[in-house]
C-alpha cells in the first residue's frame, strides 16, 4: 500500500507563489509517474501536471505551475507562481503504477488526502 502526504497548502494573495510537496511511501518511486490534480468547491477534481519517473517529461494543463521530482528524497512539487482566486482548491497529488504521464484521475493508482490552497484577491 503506498501512502501519499502533500503539504505546502495555504493562504497567500493573487499574485503570490506556493509550492507543494507531496512525500511517497513507496522505495519505488522512482519507477513511477506522478500526477497533480485539484478540485474547487462544488467542481469536478481536474488535472493540473504530471512527470514522468525521472522528471524528464512533463504535462501541464496550467502554464503558471511547474511540476518537479526528486527521486533520493520519494517526493513530487508543485510550484506556483502568479497564483489567482480561481486557483482556490484543495490540491491532490497522485501515483501511477504502470504507463506514462496521464492526465486523467481514473489513470492513477493512489492518492494523498490533498492541502487545501487559497488565493485571496
Amino acid at each position: 500500500q503506498v501512502q501519499l502526504a502533500e503539504s505546502g497548502g495555504g493562504l497567500v494573495q493573487a499574485g503570490g507563489s506556493l509550492r507543494l510537496s507531496c512525500a511517497a511511501s513507496t522505495r519505488s518511486f522512482s519507477m513511477y509517474a506522478m500526477g497533480w490534480f485539484r478540485q474547487a468547491p462544488g467542481k469536478e477534481r481536474e488535472f493540473v501536471a504530471a512527470i514522468n519517473w525521472d522528471g524528464g517529461r512533463t504535462y501541464y494543463a496550467e502554464g503558471r505551475f511547474t511540476i518537479s521530482r526528486d527521486n533520493a528524497k520519494n517526493t513530487v512539487y508543485l510550484q506556483m507562481n502568479s497564483l489567482k482566486p480561481e486557483d482556490t482548491a484543495v490540491y491532490y497529488c497522485a501515483l501511477r503504477i504502470g504507463g506514462d504521464l496521464g492526465s486523467r484521475s481514473y489513470e492513477y493508482d493512489y492518492w494523498g488526502q490533498g492541502t487545501q490552497v487559497t488565493v485571496s484577491s
